[in-house]
């Protein structure tokens, strides 16, 4: 059991945090500057003529100067015409708006695929200006860069693959890799996101095809929190396949076998892992989309000696928390009441127990943070996987849901058996929450949602998480027209508001793990962290639980536009930075050391400002040319 001085200080640093991210930074003074923004330094090149141009991360297309085209040898092979950023945008987007539909390839190919078409075509050509429309117009281009677009690109990306993207390491490169590593051209890598293919989105296994989601989720680092797009790195670690289709597929493009498993498995990850944190210490690895069996195992079997996480089990577990602190609120409730909640869970896989074990936690904290507020917290919860209800009485159960399987007698004295149907459930219970994370379309049926109008709660929620779109539990035009126009929806793929007549909104918050993951990778870079702990990534959820005003959240809104995407990751690196220093597990970043770091953090402007001035923007350097 922790010490009475570690349980007084995990609260007082809960109360803390709370208080820190209320604060109105208007109201404080402006802070001095500490580093140099990202990217505005002129940039060496060794290159010229058409070389350039197709290099594109140097290609300014017709934004190039006068000056530059003649140091460059560029005049003579653009359009004379010098065009502004502003204008190559407005130039791409009025282009965009015209090929959407004759990018289609037929009937197969909807209009989201044909815009994915089109920016990577951009991003092949014009690495910054990519950059610069994705930020300009991230609210429109998120979905198509990531969820739900990205699950068709990564179910059709043996046939869309044209120029390669990021590294590709496999069973057969077993003994090969820490040399492999060596081929990339980076020599720094800040962040790098992997996947092995097994369970992408809620899609199931794409082997190779994978990819996608690596590159999707590093064009939102770039995006949201501002890394370097030139360090960062998307990985797809091959181990074949279970996908029979794709087996004996002539055209696809990974291993045709079957996946590896147990030790030998583990030896390829293992492998992996020391390669890049061989040749780059000091970079943090995001794992992504792996099956729920190997999830946890390689979160724990890394977290405590290497810089990384898992976003399906802590990101979503992150946004998940974010969204209940916000629920409690839009309920009238201070999020010190969480712990209160009564909370049905549909879906046992690594998404739904990472989600479960982050709030148990977060209940426990706000409880005293010891064994008994830790074992009191799990009483908030009700499992249910595709076999009903878990209790003891379940034989075979999943380790990683054991902790949550409701007591049979307990159950029995609510009315409830082993097995019981999620409508049940939800009848006998009256939660407060209704979370699905069961990857499964359409759980929430019409019984289901008539179940929950007798909720206890004023104001229930649901939270619809499952991605892509067609795999939502419901959706919000469903909720609000059965359960009524007083609760709260959240879901993990993009609908529109619901308009409930008499000018009255029903708002669907998507509870997309884009708020939180920038921030967390970005806030563990700048703090130098060495690990990213259970209480950096409370902060950060807590940072974006705050976020949002009181009057918004009392009208239902429990997540901000995505179009404030990059102050918002600004806000959750400050809070994941203000953790570590509090932890004293920050070692500083570049010439900023833990001792400044620990006087930037004392000034919430500071650390924001510190942040701000660490962030890379697309803007195009100045090129000058250096012979080799």
């Amino acid at each position: 059991m922790p010490s009475f001085h570690n349980q007084t200080r995990a609260a007082s640093s809960l109360m803390r945090r709370l208080k820190r991210s209320l604060i109105n930074p208007t109201a404080l003074p402006r802070p001095r500057c500490f580093t140099t923004t990202e990217g505005h330094r002129p940039t060496l090149v060794h290159k010229r003529s058409l070389d350039i141009l197709h290099d594109p991360w140097f290609n300014k297309g017709t934004a190039f100067s006068m000056t530059e085209r003649d140091r460059l040898d560029l005049r003579g092979l653009l359009p004379p015409n010098v065009m502004s950023s502003e204008q190559q945008i407005e130039r791409f987007i009025v282009d965009l708006k015209r090929l959407e539909v004759q990018a289609r390839d037929g009937p197969s190919d909807p209009n989201a695929l044909a815009k994915w078409r089109i920016l990577n075509r951009l991003h092949d050509r014009n690495e910054t200006m990519y950059y610069k429309v994705l930020i300009a117009n991230i609210e429109e281009y998120a979905p198509i860069v990531y969820t739900p677009t990205v699950g068709l690109v990564c179910q059709n990306y043996s046939g869309l693959f044209r120029r390669p993207r990021g590294m590709y390491f496999s069973a057969e490169d077993r003994g090969e890799m820490m040399s492999m590593v060596y081929n990339w051209p980076a020599d720094q890598v800040d962040m790098i996101v992997v996947t092995d293919g097994s369970r992408i989105l809620g899609l199931g296994d794409l082997g190779v095809q994978g990819i996608g989601i690596a590159i999707g989720k590093l064009d939102l680092y770039v995006a949201a929190a501002g890394i370097n797009p030139q360090r960062v790195l998307p990985v797809m670690i091959d181990v074949g396949t279970n996908n029979e289709k794709l087996i004996k597929d002539p055209l696809y493009l990974g291993l045709q076998q079957h996946r590896l498993d147990g030790d030998e498995y583990i030896a390829v990850i293992d492998e992996f892992m020391e390669a890049v944190f061989t040749r780059w210490p000091n970079v943090i690895v995001q794992f992504e989309d792996f099956q729920s069996k190997w999830a946890f195992k390689l979160l724990q079997r890394y977290r405590n000696t290497h810089r990384m996480f898992n976003d399906d089990v802590q990101g979503t577990a992150g946004v998940a928390i974010a969204g209940l602190l916000g629920a409690v609120r839009a309920q009238g409730r201070p999020m010190i009441d969480f712990p209160k909640q009564k909370i049905v869970v549909a879906g046992a896989g690594s998404a739904g127990i990472g989600v479960v074990n982050a709030a148990r936690k977060t209940m426990a904290r706000m409880l005293g943070n010891n064994e008994t507020a830790f074992d009191s917290a799990k009483s908030q919860f009700w499992v249910v996987d595709a076999n009903g209800l878990i209790t003891d009485e379940r034989e075979n159960i999943d380790p990683d849901a054991l902790p949550f399987a409701r007591r049979i007698n307990e159950a029995g004295r609510q009315g409830l058996r082993e097995g019981a149907g999620l409508a049940e459930v939800v009848r006998q219970v009256q939660p407060d929450v209704l979370l699905g994370l069961s990857a499964v379309g359409g759980l929430f049926s019409k019984e289901v949602l008539e179940a929950l109008k007798g909720s206890t709660s004023t104001k229930p929620a649901i939270f619809a998480m499952s991605n892509p779109t067609k795999n939502a539990e419901c959706t919000p035009e469903e909720a609000f027209k059965i359960v009524g126009d007083n609760i709260i929806f959240a879901s993990g793929s993009p609908f529109r508001d619901v308009d409930l007549g008499n000018g009255r909104i029903g708002h669907c918050n998507q509870g997309n793990n884009m708020y939180l993951f920038p921030g967390i990778g970005l806030g563990t870079l700048l703090s130098g962290s060495r690990i990213i702990s259970d209480g950096m990534l409370q902060a950060a959820a807590e940072r974006l639980a705050a976020y949002m005003t009181e009057e918004e959240v009392l009208k239902g809104m429990i997540f901000p536009p995505i179009s404030k995407i990059r102050d918002i990751t600004k806000e959750v690196a400050a809070a994941v930075i203000q953790e570590a220093v509090e932890e004293d597990l920050a070692e500083g970043y570049r010439d900023i050391d833990a001792r400044e770091l620990q006087k930037i953090c004392q000034d919430q402007e500071e650390v924001l400002e510190y942040v701000q001035n660490n962030m890379w923007s697309p803007e195009y350097p100045t090129l000058v040319y250096k012979k080799d």
